[in-house]
């Protein structure tokens, strides 16, 4: 693993057939009519292909199994192969077994194959998704027992024949209580690769708060093993997952998209005949007009447009990993998520997510930037307001000084705090900030408290709405007793005096900042 950010991390994942880096898009190829080819799709960049073992049975049966998936669909590098779930999901039921599926996916040689499941859907009863979970344990059970047979080593510890990296597809979709329970009986058959299985209708339906409370489940149950997801194929929704911890996704949408006329963008999908401009430059926008676009027979824009389609998704995955390498993951999701009302939905779902937290470095290279009251939940202020509340004891309990701050960095050694410390000798001088709470001035030099830059214009939000602000500050007056606080007061603090929770028998001093002059 090469570095984290958030839940994120950039890996690789090794397989009979190459290893690929992670998080990585997996396009969906199909495995007869493939009108983009797989030597397209690896001159992008693209790793690792996923195409339908079901639809190679039915269509090549026996001379699939001579001939390998590798042959069949002309690809050198993994490919991972979806047993039918997806014509479970729209028809209701595949004419093949989960033993045969299983067979046959290891004599086809998947890198990553996946067991015939019975996918959740969105919107089902409880008894009724729970249903399909048990059917999918009882046919994941019966491709447990195919691999066995294939097996030259018996060591049972090792889901594998031939060194292919079986998927434990979880089920239960809204029902997080089934998705919890699915995933841990999975993890505890041994399975080390899963893929969340029935999120496409969620993400169809923008659910984005229900899709990433879905991921948390999953999650929470396997924290530390990679996580697919299907069908995720959209510029907007891979940011998100990805933060949430997913490492692979696949989807068909480059092309889907390209049959309805939409064009991807970064911020999301455009109808072609909408456009005026074409808002990319890559090789085939540049060789297009709109009207050039438009006017090309059909089958030749669906093949165009399909590409266009995955330079973005290519360029997507690209920027998200730089993202994360920089260690401004929190930063890109955001910038996504006011691309659509119900994403930013998502991230206020996804802000008390305690697992993300618990995944952000404690230190990274470059500053973190603040805007707005929900950057206060950034996972790096959370562990850093955890550890002042935790484990810092002010060094002299007689005087408090509270003085705003004004982005001086590092303040631990500015001529302002030389000058605080001398009109105030025998004062704790604490910094106050509407994201960060407090700053002890002797911490006021390590990450993040001196690597950061915040806006100027924090107060014209309602202060009240920085809500982990008051919890920490209130919290550090009752564990920290003062006799004598002094609060050089700007308008923020100004609005929020009569609820923060000041103790009765200390005396409280409040100077206006404006007329607080330090020559």
């Amino acid at each position: 693993m090469k570095c984290t950010d958030l839940a994120a991390r950039i890996g690789k994942l090794t397989t009979p057939h190459g290893s690929f880096e992670t998080p990585s898009f997996i396009p969906v190829i199909h495995p007869v009519k493939q009108q983009i080819s797989p030597s397209f799709l690896k001159s992008l960049g693209f790793e690792c292909i996923i195409t339908n073992a079901y639809i190679a049975l039915k269509f090549y049966g026996e001379k699939a199994e001579k001939q390998g998936i590798h042959q069949i669909v002309d690809f050198d590098g993994p490919i991972m192969t979806d047993s039918g779930g997806y014509q479970v999901l729209e028809y209701g039921k595949v004419n093949v077994t989960p033993s045969i599926m299983a067979q046959f996916e290891l004599d086809i040689g998947s890198d990553i194959p996946v067991p015939l499941d019975k996918p959740t859907g969105y919107g089902l009863p409880y008894n009724t998704a729970k249903s399909y979970v048990d059917e999918t344990t009882s046919n994941i059970d019966e491709t447990i027992d195919i691999i066995r047979k294939n097996r030259t080593d018996k060591n049972d510890d090792i889901l594998s024949s031939k060194g292919e990296i079986w998927t434990g597809t979880i089920q239960g979709a809204e029902h997080f209580d089934l998705v919890r329970y699915s995933a841990s009986l999975l993890d505890k058959k041994g399975f080390s690769f899963f893929a969340i299985g029935s999120p496409v209708e969620l993400m169809e339906a923008y659910e984005f708060s229900t899709l990433s409370r879905l991921i948390e489940a999953t999650k929470l149950s396997i924290p530390n093993k990679p996580i697919h997801l299907f069908g995720a194929g959209h510029p907007l929704t891979i940011p998100l997952a990805v933060a949430l911890g997913c490492d692979t996704f696949d989807s068909a949408s480059y092309i889907l998209y390209a049959k309805a006329n939409r064009y991807m963008s970064s911020s999301g999908t455009l109808r072609l005949e909408d456009l005026s401009y074409l808002p990319c430059c890559c090789p085939v926008c540049s060789d297009h007009s709109v009207k050039e676009f438009i006017d090309e027979i059909p089958q030749t824009r669906i093949i165009n447009l399909a590409k266009h389609n995955l330079y973005v998704l290519k360029q997507e995955m690209s920027a998200v990993k730089q993202s994360i390498y920089d260690g401004r993951l929190w930063e890109y999701v955001l910038q996504k998520a006011r691309s659509h009302p119900k994403l930013m939905d998502a991230i206020h779902t996804i802000k008390n997510f305690e697992y993300i937290q618990q995944n952000t470095p404690v230190f990274k290279q470059k500053a973190i930037y603040l805007f707005e009251p929900i950057d206060q939940f950034r996972p790096e202020l959370k562990n850093y307001r955890n550890m002042l509340i935790n484990n810092y004891k002010s060094p002299n309990n007689n005087i408090l000084l509270l003085y705003p701050d004004q982005g001086i960095r590092p303040f631990y050694s500015s001529s302002v705090l030389r000058k605080l410390s001398s009109t105030f000798p025998d004062a704790s001088i604490c910094l106050y900030n509407p994201f960060f709470g407090l700053i002890p001035v002797e911490i006021s030099d390590i990450y993040p408290t001196s690597h950061n830059i915040f806006t100027k214009h924090f107060d014209e939000y309602d202060p009240k709405s920085y809500t982990e602000f008051l919890k920490l500050l209130n919290s550090f007056l009752k564990n920290n007793t003062f006799k004598s606080i002094h609060i050089i007061a700007n308008r923020f603090i100004k609005k929020l005096l009569p609820i923060i929770e000041l103790p009765k028998e200390t005396e409280v001093i409040i100077e206006d900042f404006i007329g607080y002059k330090l020559d």
